[in-house]
């Protein structure tokens, strides 16, 4: 039976001087990873910088491995198609960035916003529909503090929902122990619609959160620092792997 769970190493937690060299050792392993995560920072959205569409084009290019491209950028409907030109095969944008200026501030914090308009709401249903059309996967990630509720006009319009279990920005923050309500939260949405959406989970997740993020509803898992920071990566995705049974349930 396919393994339903699916591992999305962040490579933000890579070593960036050696970066080919750590894409190569999981991609390469017995059983590679599903994704490799790329969180885009803007330096304006999230208090960072990262990366650009220039450097996902090389990364296409080293590894068959599909890329999952996290745009943490105050202007996707600028920016949305260098992305998609470069090779991402899913691309997500935060809803918090389809309302004009709104930014985290500093480290622990993030954007958050408690409504959308309905102009906001056709906005994002227009940059969705362009990922879609140039034949990548949609997403669309929230932040901690923005009610959940807010994803509802946009389920029919996604392949996937990415809820952050941390504060967007930087790696190696501990998980959001509410992030789990907020999961249940949307899958109990999705089941209603039938609707067939992924929950992805960024931010803390291990071999001690990941069962907790599988019994609430995720099925991509995000991990950057508890792979990366290891002294044997494979082997530790391995260990986040091992908790979940090849049926997406927990082992036991």
């Amino acid at each position: 039976m396919p393994r339903l769970v699916q591992m999305a190493p962040s490579i933000l937690s890579a070593d960036f001087l050696n970066l080919e060299r750590d894409i190569q050792l999981l991609a390469e392993s017995t059983e590679p990873p599903e994704w490799f995560h790329i969180d885009v920072m803007d330096g304006h959205f999230v208090p960072n910088l990262t990366i650009g569409p220039s450097f996902v084009r090389e990364l296409k290019r080293i590894t068959q491995v599909p890329l999952d491209v996290h745009l943490m950028i105050s202007n996707p409907h600028v920016q949305l198609d260098w992305y998609l030109d470069a090779g991402a095969d899913l691309l997500t944008i935060h809803i918090e960035s389809l309302r004009p200026h709104a930014r985290g501030g500093l480290k622990g914090r993030s954007a958050t916003i408690n409504d959308l308009t309905a102009e906001e709401i056709v906005k994002g249903i227009q940059l969705l529909e362009r990922i879609q059309d140039a034949g990548a996967m949609a997403g669309l990630a929230i932040n901690p503090a923005t009610p959940v509720s807010l994803l509802k006009p946009f389920y029919s319009y996604i392949d996937l929902v990415l809820l952050m279990s941390v504060h967007p920005g930087f790696g190696g923050q501990s998980f959001i122990p509410e992030s789990t309500v907020r999961m249940k939260e949307i899958q109990h949405e999705l089941n209603l619609l039938s609707a067939p959406v992924l929950i992805e989970v960024d931010g803390g997740i291990d071999s001690k959160t990941a069962p907790l993020a599988i019994e609430a509803g995720a099925l991509v898992l995000v991990a950057g620092n508890a792979i990366y920071g290891k002294d044997d990566p494979v082997a530790a995705m391995e260990s986040i792997r091992s908790v979940v049974s090849p049926c997406g349930r927990l082992c036991v």
